[in-house]
């Protein structure tokens, strides 16, 4: 077995460290603690490399990396990563936006309420000036207040909702989410930006683009009201710092509370020097909690983009994302996860990829149809596919591609399927997503089931007597194999199907032994 090599160019924290140190395909090197100029002879043996701030993944760094396939920003920001770089190498970028989630959510509602409270200044009053007038310190409430929420992704709604809780009037304006995403929560939608510059907190959770760099600046602020308060704990360039350094000192905005800045460091920051300003240096995603979660992430994300298996969060995926609402985008590293399972289990001539989907996903079935070939053709060809050539090499194969979009009768408000027709015959696989990102394999070869499509499992098929279970669970125990969760569904005519999540890898002797049991029609392993 070929070992992926992934080098980690910078610290992330030791949970993720110790999945990479542990799985037995992947050739682990720790390069963090070394000169940056060193590292470049390092990278040209990555197969992934995991990266964050410290490291500029520039032309220098891709004209070593000559072997890299993908590489992983372990955080939410890329700005340090040169996207169009990567996408003329054939390198899939990604990042990790969500583990940080609730960190930003929370910094943000800290720096709201120490702009309406003053809560810095009215403690440094008495904590380092030893000095007690209460009469300094008169605020404002959150409560009965109008706040703007701009881009309503994972951050930006999860704002709303708690601002909700404090009884503030929240609108929202994001042009990229459909309007009900908003009004199911309570939350005014509005296409109209002049309505978001008319509240009296406006707090900003876009990314950082062309569309949105100076989104704020002197013309939106003249707009706004007298004693506005601005909040931006996303990307530093959101609010033209000119433009709030100006405004700040006439008074226009009352307060601001400031995480990032467009050039960091930012230590000699006229912003700084303001009485009506919080200040933190970036600290949006630095809790415990969250730097553990995305240090989990990247390194899962790191194996599953060395082995080809998905490319999760992909920065340079051959749609435009800007065109697909948030709730397709877990459908497309789903569809890629599950093809690349029904692929493992049919191990047969591929001849046929069909890809069909309901609800209001079916608008958008076209667009996984890539993902699907990339996980299918990943079992045979490895790191080879990628995004752009998946689709070449399944034409070059002699590989039918086609999609369908269905009416909702499954049941669930959306669903994909995929269908491979092999020279043995067809299999299929069903899924979707619960909540936000929650993924689940619902159907496989017609048998309901619910499975989360990650880990080591194996699919058996079998005659419906009694005993199989605990025969299987003799096998596996015997050959020091652990089971971390057992799925069963019954089908019609006698049949029964059974996916067995297990900790350790299963080898063709298990297989073997449980393909020889007298009630075993098939059984097959996969890895995702």
């Amino acid at each position: 077995m070929s070992k992926k090599t992934i080098v980690v160019c910078d610290h992330i924290h030791e949970a993720g460290l110790k999945i990479l140190e542990k799985t037995e395909d992947i050739n682990y090197v720790f390069a963090a603690d070394v000169d940056k100029v060193k590292l470049l002879d390092i990278i040209k043996d990555a197969d992934v490399a995991i990266t964050r701030s410290s490291t500029d993944v520039d032309e220098k760094f891709l004209n070593a990396a000559v072997n890299l396939k993908a590489i992983i920003r372990a955080g939410v920001g890329y700005d340090n990563v040169d996207i169009e770089g990567c996408s003329k190498r054939g390198i899939i970028a990604m990042n990790v936006p969500t583990a940080n989630t609730i960190a930003a959510v929370e910094l943000t509602m800290a720096h709201m309420l120490s702009c309406m409270r003053k809560f810095p200044y009215a403690h440094n009053q008495l904590k380092i000036d030893r000095v007690w007038k209460r009469e300094d310190w008169y605020g404002n409430e959150l409560y009965g207040k109008k706040l703007g929420v701009i881009g309503f992704g994972n951050i930006g709604h999860r704002v709303a909702l708690r601002a909700k809780a404090f009884e503030m009037d929240v609108i929202t304006y994001d042009p990229y989410i459909p309007s009900t995403k908003a009004t199911d929560l309570g939350i005014t939608y509005t296409t109209n930006f002049d309505d978001i510059l008319a509240c009296d907190i406006i707090t900003i959770h876009t990314p950082k683009n062309k569309e949105t760099i100076d989104m704020i600046s002197f013309d939106e602020i003249q707009k706004m009201k007298d004693g506005v308060v601005l909040i931006n704990c996303a990307r530093g360039g959101l609010y033209n710092e000119e433009a709030l350094v100006e405004n700040l000192k006439n008074g226009k905005i009352a307060m601001a509370g400031i995480d990032v800045f467009k050039k960091e460091p930012a230590t000699s920051h006229p912003l700084l020097d303001l009485p009506n300003v919080t200040v933190t240096a970036h600290l949006g995603a630095n809790t415990k909690e969250s730097q553990k979660e995305i240090s989990i992430q990247s390194a899962n994300n790191a194996i599953e983009s060395a082995r080809g298996i998905s490319y999760p969060n992909a920065l340079n995926l051959p749609i435009d994302e800007s065109k697909i609402p948030s709730f397709v985008k877990p459908y497309i590293e789903l569809t890629q996860k599950m093809a690349f399972l029904l692929a493992q289990i049919s191990k047969s001539e591929i001849r046929a990829i069909e890809v069909s989907a309901e609800g209001e996903l079916s608008e958008y079935v076209d667009s996984l149809q890539t993902f699907a070939s990339v996980g299918v053709l990943s079992v045979s060809s490895g790191s080879s596919v990628n995004y752009v050539s998946a689709n070449f090499i399944a034409k070059e194969k002699g590989i039918e591609l086609s999609t369908k979009a269905l009416t909702n009768s499954s049941g669930y408000k959306n669903k994909v399927t995929i269908k491979i027709t092999t020279s043995k015959g067809v299999k299929s696989i069903s899924g979707t997503v619960f909540g936000e990102d929650v993924q689940r394999v619902v159907d496989l070869d017609g048998f309901k089931i619910d499975v989360d499509p990650k880990g080591k499992m194996i699919i058996m098929k079998n005659k419906d007597i009694p005993g199989v279970v605990g025969k299987v669970g003799n096998i596996l125990g015997e050959n020091g194999i652990n089971i971390s969760d057992f799925r069963l569904s019954r089908g019609k005519e006698g049949t029964a199907f059974a996916v067995i999540l297990i900790d350790e890898k299963a080898n063709s002797k298990v297989i073997s032994e449980l393909d020889n049991l007298e009630a075993s029609i098939a059984v097959a392993y996969a890895e995702i």
